[in-house]
């Protein structure tokens, strides 16, 4: 399994920055590294493009020893970790995307696929599971562009299982949000983690992860075509900088992926926190005007909507 998911995303990600780059017209830096610890990856990253202000499509494989602080956020239930160890054998793998387009009126998107093993001394597995999903965050909200996304990983997860969608969606509800403000990061997609052996067999799984990965192209190039062109005011853009200031509070405040980097021995910081947008504000007491379509974003934002 660690062979096969290695081998997916790697072609995964030559396809997604191919496409990307089609549209952008500009070509990604492609760094190849190495972990001191085990394993390495490879970041593909796009800065002041025509289309993107910042993209990167990341992929990681990485093995050895994580320290206590590590393993507390490597998964939420820790049913099967003995988490009052001081140390444990890992392997993870995965691919993880972020894409800040230029233009206000075009959403960012995120993504993430992962699986992950704890090891026994002699090498063989203890715990497997993978996690993973995809969620949009736009600064003004265009409904028919929510119901593409939502029914196109929808599709993806009723293929497997149709409880899979509306689980995981209220699930990624829940996960991406910025609780000390009351509102989610974005109008949400799925987000699911640690999916074992109690949820299906292994080969199950991986077919879904592999669904919804393959569905991403289908679920957001359609929306970037419509909306990297459209014009927009400095007004527009300003509002897009303070959403982007939220998006900063999320990933490092709250979520459990930096965290796990960021306390992994030899973390590579660069491909970490290269989820972040390359500009953002944040303004004092800030408040929409009321009846704008500011204000609409956040209002569904502090009450998250069902979009299919």
């Amino acid at each position: 399994m660690r062979l096969r998911m290695e081998e997916f995303i790697r072609e995964q990600q030559k396809e997604i920055v191919r496409e990307l780059e089609n549209i952008d017209g500009k070509k990604f830096r492609v760094d190849t590294w190495t972990r001191d610890s085990g394993g390495g990856g490879t970041s593909c990253v796009l800065q002041d493009g025509n289309v993107f202000e910042k993209a990167g499509v990341n992929i990681s494989v990485v093995y050895g020893t994580l320290p206590k602080p590590a393993i507390e956020k490597m998964r939420a239930d820790h049913a099967n970790i003995d988490t009052n160890v001081d140390s444990l054998e890992f392997f993870a793998t995965g691919l993880s995307m972020v894409l800040h387009p230029i233009n206000p009126m075009a959403p960012t998107v995120h993504l993430n696929y992962r699986y992950f093993e704890t090891e026994k001394a002699d090498g063989s597995p203890t715990a497997w599971w993978f996690g993973g999903g995809t969620d949009l965050t736009p600064s003004y909200l265009f409904d028919e562009d929510a119901i593409h996304f939502h029914k196109t990983i929808k599709d993806a997860c009723d293929k497997h299982d149709k409880s899979y969608y509306p689980r995981f969606k209220k699930w990624c509800d829940n996960y991406f949000s910025n609780k000390h403000r009351g509102e989610t990061r974005g109008i949400g997609g799925i987000f699911f983690d640690d999916l074992d052996e109690s949820e299906k067999d292994q080969e199950n799984i991986f077919e879904f992860a592999q669904s919804c990965l393959k569905a991403f192209l289908p679920s957001y190039l359609p929306i970037i075509l419509k909306r990297k062109d459209m014009p927009y005011s400095e007004k527009e853009r300003e509002w897009q900088q303070i959403r982007r200031g939220r998006y900063v509070e999320f990933n490092l405040v709250h979520d459990r992926g930096t965290a796990f980097g960021l306390n992994t021995p030899s973390a590579r910081v660069e491909s970490i926190l290269m989820s972040l947008p390359l500009t953002a504000r944040w303004v004092y007491m800030h408040e929409p005007e009321k009846g704008s379509r500011e204000q609409r974003l956040v209002d569904v934002l502090r009450e998250p909507r069902e979009w299919v």
